[in-house]
């Protein structure tokens, strides 16, 4: 079973930029399709950003099109999320999920534990 560990949360301003790392222990994250899902305080969990294993598919939520641009490197055993102009309600627990696919929670059986991503206006 595949573990993921997330990374490269943190505070940042309106405008500013951070990327999100999502690396795997147990298992060769190259064999899975990958996404992240953000859920906010109150919120529910939302869908991200997903790419496939073998890279012939990349979809993302409308709010974060042109914004953030997920990718992998297989021979790292990593997956990114790339964040760009970031809004305050960009702020959310990030999480890296992988073996589905799809824009539904429901859809991923392995998630990370989440990095805090603050974006300050």
């Amino acid at each position: 079973q595949v573990q993921l560990v997330e990374s490269g949360g943190g505070l940042v301003q309106a405008g500013g930029s951070l990327r999100l790392t999502c690396a795997a222990s147990g298992g060769t994250l190259s064999s899975y399709n990958v996404g992240w899902f953000r859920q906010a305080p109150g919120k529910e969990r939302e869908f991200v950003a997903a790419i496939k294993w073998n890279f012939s598919n990349i979809d993302y939520a409308d709010s974060v099109k042109g914004r953030f641009t997920i990718s992998r490197d297989n021979a790292k055993n990593t997956v990114y999320l790339q964040m760009n102009s970031l809004k305050p309600e960009d702020t959310a627990v990030y999480y890296c999920t992988a073996g589905g696919w799809g824009t539904r929670r429901s859809g991923y059986p392995y998630w990370g534990q989440g990095t805090q991503v603050t974006v300050s206006s």
